[in-house]
């Protein structure tokens, strides 16, 4: 069984891709690996891996308003992630999440983020 109905599988994927290269791009001196192994294991993204619709069917920009807000983040210093990485990492995690049924903090356990020397 999937973590969720896949009504909303291609809106979570897109939309964490989206979000993921939002903040790489809009904060180039931060660190966007900080800001994908936090959120992964968030409340935020939790409730996107139990279906709550509310959660899921935002978009990029109102996930990273309603994340900074309900977890108090404050993005790191550091060197953001550039080209189509970002995007990719966020849709790579969001179907993996969905398809395999595990938890997002699990899943950045198991397949952490790790920048390319």
């Amino acid at each position: 069984m999937r973590a969720y109905s896949d009504v909303y599988l291609s809106d979570v994927v897109e939309n964490q891709g989206k979000l993921f290269d939002l903040v790489a791009q809009r904060f180039p001196d931060n660190d966007t690996e900080d800001f994908i192994n936090t959120y992964m294991q968030s409340k935020v993204r939790k409730s996107i891996d139990e279906s709550q619709a509310y959660v899921n069917t935002m978009d990029a920009k109102e996930l990273w308003e309603y994340f900074i807000d309900t977890e108090s983040y404050m993005l790191k210093s550091g060197k953001a992630m550039e080209g189509f990485m970002p995007d990719w990492i966020g849709e790579f995690y969001a179907y993996y999440q969905w398809f395999y049924n595990i938890s997002s903090a699990e899943l950045v356990q198991k397949i952490p983020v790790v920048r390319p020397a």
